[in-house]
């Protein structure tokens, strides 16, 4: 199929982006790698009259590391997250995620900002935002605002963003410690596809090895990227041994109500999170005592 007519603005600054979404409100949709949306609009699943281009604006391809914060823009490739060290030492979570994208053609084109727009579930930036309590900072032609990712992603390709809003800059804190382990890892049928699940995890450990703090997410397994910060608190103060981990992971387990679809069932999906929780707790810690 092709995708049904529209117009099309390139905009030159992000003040030209909130004046034409206020002109055009829900009839307009941005884009800047497409790499879901232009196919989307192929199978006319998306059929915007206006297509907003924003991949020109100069300012929106900028990041910088602050002292809590690393804040990317939102048009940053996110192959710029492989080969920058300076955004993986400071959120070492990025590039474990980064590497199930897609494939290479994929994320040299797909951006930061286009991932947490359009929301998809299973998707891996979302699933770190939601994890490290990222921020979201959206502008309109009124004024600007910043959306905590828990609040963000509010389900399946949905958004707290008004028509109006653009989503110009992601804030994912920056943990300040010595020996911090991460680990992310996720089940599809192929690499590159969807995850059918997606667990992810960051934990800091003090110098005798015991648990300062610990970030845990699940994506693919409910309408929108879940982090499970009340139980991953439970581990603070372990030394995230076999049998603590594995009471986190049942606990988790639980609590989760997957989808059903036609590539795999609720209790297959519930499987694969305890399965991988478990198993990404266990890697973090693993690369945390490693570090001396």
């Amino acid at each position: 199929m092709k995708a049904a007519a529209f117009d099309y603005s390139r905009a030159g600054s992000v003040e030209e982006v909130c004046a034409l979404l206020a002109r055009h409100g829900p009839d307009a949709r941005l884009i800047a790698g497409g790499q879901s949306l232009v196919p989307m609009m192929a199978m006319r699943l998306v059929r915007p009259s206006v297509l907003v281009d924003i991949q020109r604006i100069a300012s929106l391809h900028e990041w910088r590391v602050e002292q809590d914060f690393l804040c990317i823009r939102a048009c940053v490739r996110q192959n710029v997250i492989e080969r920058e060290a300076a955004l993986s030492e400071a959120v070492p979570l990025l590039r474990k995620a980064i590497r199930w994208i897609g494939h290479v053609q994929t994320r040299n084109r797909g951006t930061v900002g286009g991932s947490l727009a359009h929301a998809d579930p299973s998707a891996e930036l979302p699933l770190v935002a939601a994890t490290l309590g990222a921020q979201c900072v959206v502008r309109s032609s009124k004024d600007e605002r910043t959306i905590p990712s828990a609040a963000f992603f509010t389900g399946p390709m949905s958004t707290a963003l008004q028509a109006d809003e653009c989503l110009v800059e992601i804030r994912l804190p920056i943990w300040h410690a010595d020996r911090i382990g991460t680990s992310f890892e996720e089940v599809a049928i192929r690499h590159g596809d969807f995850a059918l699940v997606a667990v992810a995890a960051q934990v800091a450990l003090d110098p005798q090895g015991v648990c300062k703090r610990v970030a845990l997410g699940v994506g693919g397994a409910a309408p929108a990227p879940v982090a499970f910060a009340d139980l991953a608190n439970q581990l603070v103060g372990t030394r995230l041994e076999g049998a603590a981990i594995r009471a986190v992971a049942d606990t988790l387990a639980k609590q989760l109500d997957p989808m059903s679809d036609l590539h795999a069932s609720t209790s297959y999906r519930r499987h694969l999170a305890h399965t991988l929780t478990m198993r990404t707790l266990a890697a973090a810690r693993d690369e945390a005592l490693a570090q001396s």
